[in-house]
C-alpha cells in the first residue's frame, strides 16, 4: 500500500476557495480503482494550511490517478488558486497493523 500525505498553504483566504476547487476531483479519484482514502481537509491549526491524505493499493494505482483527465483538468484549475507552496510525500507501507 501507498500513503500520499502533505500540506499545501495558500494565500490569505485561498484555502476555502481550494478547498471548494478541489471537491469535483476528489469525488472522482475516490471512484477509481486502487483509492481507498483521498481527503483534502483545512488545518486546524492554521488557516491558511490545507491537508492531504491518500491511501493506494499501489503504484500502479496511483499512476493511474496520476494520468486521468479529472487530475489533468485539476492541474488547470489549480493554476488559478492562491496555493504559495506545497509539501507532499509519498509512503510505501510495508506493513500494517490494526490498532483499534
Amino acid at each position: 500500500m501507498l500513503i500520499v500525505a502533505g500540506s499545501l498553504v495558500a494565500e490569505p483566504g485561498g484555502s476555502e476557495p481550494f478547498l471548494k476547487a478541489v471537491q469535483p476531483m476528489v469525488a472522482a479519484t475516490l471512484e477509481e480503482s486502487g483509492c481507498h482514502e483521498y481527503a483534502f481537509t483545512p488545518d486546524p491549526n492554521d488557516d491558511n494550511r490545507v491537508l492531504l491524505y491518500e491511501l493506494w493499493d499501489d503504484q500502479t494505482a496511483l499512476d493511474g490517478h496520476f494520468a486521468s483527465a479529472h487530475m489533468a483538468d485539476w492541474q488547470e484549475t489549480r493554476k488559478g488558486l492562491a496555493v504559495t507552496s506545497a509539501s507532499i510525500k509519498k509512503y510505501i507501507i510495508s506493513s500494517i497493523e490494526d490498532l483499534g
